[in-house]
């Protein structure tokens, strides 16, 4: 391999560990050409491919990378397992595949969230439940509070209208307010017939008064007698 070409692997590689959630390095020795290609095509379903690299080239990558972790597990034939999405899923693939094969990839180690894995941290992410399946725990585990919670204001609600008419039908409800405003509209019309009544009053009143200073009528003087009429005069001695 030329030089340039083993640049280009270099970086390659340098880029599936930078990119990759988890990285699992597996001893392939017994792999067949076919078996290779239907362990791909299963790690294909997880978003994670199988890589057969030199171990010289691959731990230049594991420098350039800043993955001094992995260095430890290239010894000997070495496959690496890049894992860009589900990393349980694809261990799982990996375990599955060894089982039905006879043993063949033994798991060396691997690399994930910045820190070496060891063989058994391997079989145990294998073990566990898949993405989706986490996902589906968690979101039932969210929702069902959210449903209590909402079935019991629903519950609350439903009670408080219930209450609510059963008040409004024995005229506890509703009646309360027109009461008052009848007893306002009565206190308002006596209201105006005192003012009424008062008023009249008080006319009156005033009206004697004026009476009372104006005084006794004067009668209008008779000035000087007439002159008594023929026949009155009287008789002369």
């Amino acid at each position: 391999m030329r030089r340039d070409e083993k640049a280009v692997v270099i970086d390659q590689v340098t880029a599936d560990i930078q990119g990759s959630e988890a990285i699992f390095a597996v001893d392939y020795r017994g792999l067949t050409v076919r078996q290779s290609a239907e362990l791909r095509t299963r790690l294909r379903e997880s978003d994670a491919r199988f890589s057969v690299v030199k171990n010289t080239l691959t731990e230049r990558a594991a420098d350039a990378a800043g993955a001094d972790g992995l260095k430890p597990f290239l010894q000997g034939p070495t496959a690496m397992t890049f894992v860009r999405g589900d990393a349980a899923q694809a261990a799982k693939a990996l375990s599955d595949f060894r089982r039905t094969t006879g043993g063949l990839l033994i798991f060396k180690g691997g690399w994930m969230n910045g820190a070496p894995l060891t063989p058994e941290d391997v079989e145990a992410i294998a073990k566990l439940p898949s993405r989706e399946v986490l996902y589906g725990r968690l979101v039932g585990m969210v929702a069902a509070p959210l449903t209590g919670l909402a079935g019991a204001l629903g519950g609350l609600i439903g009670g408080l209208a219930r209450q609510l008419q059963a008040m409004a039908d024995q005229g506890l409800v509703g009646t309360g307010a027109a009461a008052p405003a009848a007893a306002a509209q009565e206190d308002g019309g006596d209201s105006g017939a005192d003012s009424a009544a008062d008023s009249a009053a008080a006319d009156s009143q005033e009206a004697g008064a004026d009476d009372a200073d104006a005084g006794p009528a004067s009668t209008p003087d008779a000035g000087p007698h007439p002159d008594p009429a023929p026949g009155d005069e009287p008789a002369q001695a």
